[in-house]
């Protein structure tokens, strides 16, 4: 039981740490030091600090899923259920928009356990991964059944884009932002009917492929 409670401890510490000072300021030394533990029993618990954001990403993206499960029930129309989506991962996000560039520095390397791709986070990106496929399918609008299956994944990635842009996004209120995604559903919804098309599905099958590959 202490050894659970320790744990907890120091994860609720450092998430702490991370939300109000950011990746680069956050040490295990200092998590040590305000759990009250020695460094050496932080790193019994927690190997590194990457093993702790980790922590943070699956935090983040159940409270996604919270907060964006709720809304998805209210609406049957596609592009509003996955405008749902996106806009909660947004709003979970934005407690951290000071120190985005800490993080992204941290997560942009492919060899990193923190690349959103990697297999480390894949408990994370299953959440919104899962998220996507529940806005599919709660849909009026249906997609072919190959790839509605392939579906989830491409919009997963496009998501991470959507992250990456609103992290750099100043214009007020990252306005911008807003108008990107907006553009983005019309889009998505005026090209439905397209993909029921032989000469359109199998090409926009092998391109779902292909993306299917990353953080496969």
């Amino acid at each position: 039981m202490k050894s659970a409670q320790t744990r907890e401890l120091i994860r609720g510490i450092a998430l702490r740490s991370f939300r109000e000072q950011g990746f680069e300021a956050t040490t295990m030394r200092t998590i040590a030091t305000q759990a009250g533990v020695s460094l050496g029993n932080a790193y019994y618990y927690f190997p590194t600090k990457n093993h702790l954001v980790q922590e943070l990403y699956l935090e983040v993206q159940q409270a996604h899923r919270a907060a964006a499960a709720p809304l998805l029930a209210t609406s049957d129309d596609l592009a509003t259920r996955l405008g749902i989506v996106f806009r909660a991962g947004l709003e979970q996000l934005a407690p951290f928009r000071d120190y985005a560039s800490g993080f992204l520095t941290a997560m942009v390397d492919p060899n990193s356990p923190l690349n959103p791709t990697s297999p480390e986070s894949e408990p994370a990106r299953s959440i919104t991964v899962g998220l996507f496929r529940d806005a599919l399918t709660g849909a009026r609008q249906t997609l072919p059944k190959d790839l509605g299956a392939r579906m989830p994944h491409a919009l997963w990635l496009a998501y991470l884009l959507l992250c990456l842009y609103w992290s750099y996004d100043r214009s007020p209120e990252q306005r911008n932002t807003t108008r990107l995604l907006e553009q983005g559903l019309r889009l998505f919804t005026a090209a439905l009917p397209l993909l029921r098309v032989p000469g359109v599905r199998a090409p926009v099958r092998k391109l779902l492929d292909l993306v299917a590959e990353v953080g496969a």
